[in-house]
């Protein structure tokens, strides 16, 4: 039987890994994090389940609904973190940390983002 753990970064890397130049990381914490261009847009650590950067517009929203907290430390970068995602979270976390993926991504990828998801 996995651990909650095992199944938020099993989620976690499928959705990271499928985004351009996204690579996983063991930080100097111990903390698994995914990173483009050296830049951490998700974060997972026992403490506090799977965070990930969005703005302090999104942020705010999250915070309202009650399975979503402020990151502790850095939170008042706009991170959120999530203790123990449902099944039915996983369809959202996953926008959100594609949103997260282009806070953190160089202008190229962006674009290149952009023009392959855009809405005909």
């Amino acid at each position: 039987m996995k651990s909650q753990m095992e199944i938020i970064l099993e989620h976690a890397r499928n959705i990271c890994l499928a985004l351009p130049e996204a690579m996983e990381h063991i930080d100097g914490f111990g903390h698994t994090t995914f990173q483009v261009n050296g830049k951490s847009f998700v974060r997972l650590s026992e403490r506090t389940g799977l965070s990930f950067k969005s703005d302090l517009e999104t942020q705010e929203w999250l915070l309202q609904k009650e399975q979503f907290l402020k990151t502790p430390y850095i939170g008042r970068h706009g991170w959120v973190s999530i203790q123990s995602p449902s099944d039915e979270d996983w369809a959202e976390l996953k926008e959100l940390i594609q949103e997260a993926y282009l806070h953190a991504a160089p202008k190229r990828l962006v674009k290149e983002w952009i023009k392959l998801h855009k809405v005909n």
